[in-house]
């Protein structure tokens, strides 16, 4: 595989509020592996570097002075975020064991798809995909 750091690629910043100490949700619920972590003076976390599959996503704590907002302050969220499985059911099922809530049950969709809506701790909606 190429050097993900010198090719094109897209690596979302989901962010955290002030003061999370612990990002293992993405650990258990997606088998993550967390690359680099950067901590403020109390021990939070100020960003995560984390991937699955070697696909690169950062948890970042929010700067409300820079016009950030986690889907909590936001009162919804602007985006889901697409992760393609090779099993949509284990890994909802592991995501409801690490903390997830789910919105919309695995089923399988017309176009091809299975599909499943759950949101993690921080809010965040994921949506749990695998073409059919």
């Amino acid at each position: 595989m190429d050097d993900p750091v010198h090719v094109p690629f897209f690596a979302p910043h989901l962010y955290i509020p002030a003061g999370v100490t612990s990002v293992d949700f993405y650990i258990k619920a997606f088998a993550a592996t967390e690359l680099r972590r950067f901590l403020n003076d109390d021990g939070s976390y100020h960003v995560s570097e984390l991937a699955i599959e070697g696909r690169i996503f950062h948890l970042h704590e929010l700067k409300k002075a820079n016009g950030q907002l986690d889907p909590d302050t936001a009162d919804g969220t602007t985006v889901a975020i697409g992760l393609f499985v090779a099993d949509v059911d284990v890994v909802v099922q592991a995501a409801i064991q690490a903390g997830a809530r789910i919105l919309s049950p695995a089923r399988d969709y017309d176009y091809g798809y299975r599909q499943a809506m759950i949101v993690d701790p921080f809010g965040h909606q994921w949506l749990i995909e695998m073409r059919i």
